[in-house]
């Protein structure tokens, strides 16, 4: 049989980066649902336990935004048709971004087509290179890459370490140019908090513009899931604050939130924002919809927090390494589980597949060398069975894996 890389020599060293993978044990096919994201779910045919999705609230079914989906839909269309600073702003684009500056607390908000869009144009948007951005070793990938295209002199600090920020500060301090700094404010991968409060003290000490992602926070933390800046009752010391509108709150897209100069800056500057199509009004009316919740039913997110104490607890006593140790220590519903070895997590996660769990196997370059893990989210609606039985599927599987003593 003849390859694609005998075909077209071009691409060959694409396919040599596969078989690497492969080699690796690495390599992996994308899981297909096949019903709504759920706690018990159905992908590639088998009916599993959802530990994977970012649907921490369980909005992405709820019937209230579907019900605003629809009702949209008929009003207003399945599309914008345009740009929003062309001819696709719609009274209820403005109608959302109201909702989540006024949630927010602050004077407006932007919305993106993704949180990685927010955060990529951005940073490259409001710096450039005669500029400074000191950034946490283990910020989003979507924050590099903004501080790439921006072209600014970047500075990374060692994860959460104040002091090393302001060493990293002190030595930019008397260099022209505008400083930047900017952490997660839930890292996605371990699940830690980033210190808010202490950076949005060192920014305001030495000048710098104070921006948080706060992707993995919206939903969870703070009042209400107002995010990891309302937690730390930072939010008159962060300039810029991001969020999303695809994990939490149940549907898809990004969000900037500050000053009115900002976002109208942004709107003008912001690359993603001038040249993408702006969302459906479906999408808006059911981000709308998602807030009105989080207002109504703090419920859930207690829910989210009592499930997350007991599963992690568990997970502990069983003997698994939840973080900790070699990676910083999870306080969030984001819990991985660290086996270390790429090829040994990627089996593990397929055999937890084949046992009924659904638990992502994420191995390097998503995280180090030498630091793979299983990252499992829990959510608000998993009952305690399901947990319970997940429970005893990972710890079963994992004794007849090595990872834990039978």
């Amino acid at each position: 049989m003849t390859t694609a890389a005998a075909k077209r020599p071009q691409l060959a060293h694409l396919t040599a980066q596969l078989d690497d993978l492969r080699e690796r044990g690495t390599f992996f096919k994308l899981r297909v649902l096949d019903d709504q994201q759920a706690p018990v779910c159905t992908y590639d045919g088998k009916r599993v336990i959802n530990l994977a999705s970012n649907n921490y609230l369980g909005l992405c079914n709820d019937p209230r935004l579907e019900e605003a989906a629809i009702a949209a839909t008929k009003k207003y269309g399945v599309g914008s048709g345009a740009v929003r600073t062309i001819a696709g702003t719609m009274h209820i684009h403005m109608e959302l971004e109201e909702k989540i500056a006024a949630f927010k607390g602050v004077e407006a908000c932007v919305v993106f087509q993704s949180g990685f869009a927010a955060n990529a144009g951005t940073v490259s948007s409001i710096l450039g290179k005669e500029d400074f951005i000191l950034s946490d070793e283990l910020n989003h990938a979507s924050i590099i890459d903004g501080a790439r295209l921006s072209k600014a002199k970047i500075k990374v600090f060692r994860h959460k370490d104040i002091a090393h920020a302001e060493q990293l500060l002190q030595e930019v301090q008397n260099e022209p140019g505008k400083k930047l700094l900017i952490t997660d404010g839930v890292f996605s991968m371990d699940g830690d908090i980033g210190p808010v409060d202490k950076l949005a003290e060192l920014a305001e000490k030495y000048g710098a513009i104070m921006m948080v992602d706060d992707a993995h926070a919206s939903g969870v933390l703070g009042r209400n899931g107002r995010g990891s800046v309302d937690h730390f009752h930072a939010t008159d010391k962060v300039d810029v604050q991001v969020g999303t509108l695809s994990k939490a709150i149940g549907a898809l897209g990004g969000y900037v939130c500050g000053s009115r100069d900002l976002i109208d800056y942004l709107y003008h500057r912001a690359r993603p924002f001038l040249f993408s199509t702006s969302h459906p009004p479906s999408v808006a009316a059911t981000c709308i919809a998602a807030f009105d919740i989080l207002e109504s039913e703090p419920e859930r997110i207690e829910r989210l927090w009592a499930n997350t104490a007991y599963f992690k607890q568990q997970l502990t006593d069983a003997g698994f390494d939840v973080g900790g140790n070699t990676t910083p220590k999870s306080e969030t519903p984001i819990t991985p589980i660290i086996i270390g070895d790429g090829r040994r997590t990627m089996d593990f996660s397929r055999a937890l597949f084949d046992a009924g769990v659904m638990a992502t196997g994420i191995a390097f370059p998503t995280v180090p060398e030498g630091k793979a893990r299983i990252r499992t989210i829990m959510t608000s609606e998993h009952t305690r069975a399901e947990i319970d039985q997940a429970l005893e599927t990972i710890t079963s599987v994992a004794k007849k894996a090595g990872i834990l003593q039978a």
